[in-house]
């Protein structure tokens, strides 16, 4: 069992940044791929960047790809996502996720997920 417990979240100006945090409970977050996904007012659940276990390979969604960057600290059983140049569109609650492998955590299904973090981005 892993509990994953987002933070980070909060309203932004259009052009600034955000670091979200995902902490995991348990022993075995380095045996889990990590993502984060999204979910707007009135729209379905989507990717937005998933991570190998090691932290080596990640994947990016193209909405998000050279503003955003997951890292992960096995250490610390964290997983983050920087996200830079944020635009109004990014507005969403962002969720935490475990998974199988990295390259097919956007299709889902995902093992566990978070409560999610709310992220709005003003105009």
């Amino acid at each position: 069992q892993v509990q994953l417990v987002e933070s980070g979240g909060g309203l932004v100006q259009a052009g600034g940044s955000l670091r979200l945090s995902c902490a995991a409970s348990g022993r075995t977050f380095s045996s889990y791929a990590m993502g984060w996904f999204r979910q707007a007012p009135g729209k379905e659940r989507e990717f937005v960047a998933t991570i190998t276990r090691s932290g080596e390979v990640t994947y990016y969604a193209d909405s998000v790809k050279g503003r955003f960057t997951i890292s992960r600290d096995n250490a610390k059983n964290t997983v983050y996502l920087q996200m830079s140049s944020l635009k109004p569109e990014d507005t969403a609650v962002y969720y935490c996720a475990a998974g199988t492998t990295a390259s097919s955590m956007r299709y889902g299904p995902n093992n566990y997920w978070g409560q999610g973090t709310q992220v709005t981005v003003s105009s």
